[in-house]
């Protein structure tokens, strides 16, 4: 079999892409923001920032904060019939 070529965001022009308005610095309060445990939150990645982004699979799936890892946050969520856990810092996080 062929090996894929490519990396992390291969196949992602249109996923991980900011529409005209959404353009510019990112915002200092969604870099920062703190998170509840058991909080529910919405994946939607911030394609300017790589650390801390969960695999572009997931995007804008809806998830549970289950715990706090540093700066980041452990997510759980439903993927087919598992769950499964992502570490996300919290710029790639909006409230759901």
């Amino acid at each position: 079999m062929a090996q894929r070529i490519g990396g992390f965001r291969r196949k992602t022009r249109s996923k991980l892409k900011k529409s005209p308005k959404d353009k510019g610095k990112i915002s200092i309060r969604n870099y920062f923001q703190q998170f509840k445990i058991g909080e529910r939150v919405l994946l939607s990645a911030e394609p300017a920032v790589q650390q801390g982004m969960y695999f572009p699979r997931f995007h804008s799936k809806t998830g549970v904060i289950k715990n706090k890892k540093g700066s980041c946050y452990e997510v759980m969520i439903k993927d087919g019939g598992k769950e499964k856990t992502l570490i996300v810092h919290p710029v790639h996080l909006k409230k759901a």
